[in-house]
């Protein structure tokens, strides 16, 4: 008997369905193996049931996960995309942040959140990103919550600005940490802006870089608010760049414990495969199926 459909719910209210025939290939895409898949699957379906939360899946997963890697025991806000949301609201930490990553887009950073006078209006720019002779002009917009778009008018709005500062940058570019809408897609293809967010485009997004190279943030690591705000202070966003400091001396620039510096290093290395691998399979869309004979399984988002 083929498997009937189970809905589940994501964090913005809405009942998703997935088609189930994916769902060890995904894992395996991954860079699960087959019996580690089969492993993931096995501990979390006995605790799934209709209609579950999506945050609430997705903390059975990361347990599952983190058992599968010698004890590390890490907590499900080690996945990619929740550190990125805790990069905001407050403060700059989302651009400063995306400025770390511009040289990975063949970008050089001449300017933070710049104060140009266009001939209508004054205007801050987020980032000037470099490239050869050509300067572009780059909005950063980070949102904090799952379930969230960045949609046409935010295009809109960005190609407003670059016109007004024309000829000033050679072209537009937008970073964001969530999805961008089809008609936004449509209207930046249309009149040549550039955009990097989630998923999209599918060989530069934002996501695939940090994959690729292992540019996590440092909310990626249990930090205090305190630390956080030390970290931001010396401008240390990456959590892979704590590997290029000697304990000793971060631990004088910084006023955090030599010990704990050193925890944090080595939580980072330990942390790194982990990371790629949580992201990676809660890339897809959450997919949870019920059949008559089969137990519960379910595509990782």
């Amino acid at each position: 008997m083929a498997p009937r459909n189970f809905f589940i719910l994501k964090s913005d209210g809405r009942k998703v369905k997935f088609n189930p025939n994916k769902i060890l290939s995904t894992c395996m895409r991954a860079g699960a193996s087959r019996k580690t898949a089969q492993r993931i699957l096995k501990k979390v379906r006995s605790n799934v049931y209709r209609d579950m939360g999506t945050s609430d899946i997705y903390k059975l997963v990361l347990q599952a996960i983190s058992k599968e890697k010698d004890g590390v025991g890490l907590h499900q806000r080690y996945q990619l995309k929740e550190a990125i949301m805790r990069l905001g609201p407050a403060g700059f930490a989302f651009e400063n942040y995306i400025a770390d990553l511009l040289p990975y887009y063949d970008l050089q950073v001449s300017g933070i959140r710049v104060k140009i006078k266009g001939k209508c209006a004054l205007h801050e720019i987020d980032l000037i990103g470099l490239s050869s002779s050509k300067q572009f002009m780059i909005e950063c917009k980070h949102n904090s919550y799952r379930g969230t778009y960045i949609g046409l008018k935010v295009a809109l709005y960005t190609h407003a600005r670059f016109l007004d500062l024309s000829p000033r940058f050679s072209g537009e570019m937008i970073f964001c940490n969530s999805k961008i809408s089809e008609n936004a897609k449509k209207y930046s293809n249309c009149i040549g802006q550039q955009v990097f967010s989630w998923r999209y485009p599918s060989e530069k997004s934002l996501e695939k870089i940090i994959e690729e190279n292992k540019l996590y943030p440092i909310t990626i690591l249990n930090l205090t608010s305190k630390e956080l705000g030390i970290f931001y202070g010396i401008d240390l966003m990456i959590a892979k760049d704590l590997l290029d400091f000697d304990a000793v001396k971060l631990s004088e620039k910084t006023g955090i414990g030599t010990t704990r510096i050193h925890n944090l290093q080595m939580m980072v290395e330990k942390t790194t495969a982990i990371v790629s691998m949580i992201s990676n399979i809660l890339h897809c869309s959450l997919v949870i199926f019920y059949d008559d004979f089969l137990p519960p399984v379910f595509n990782l988002l």
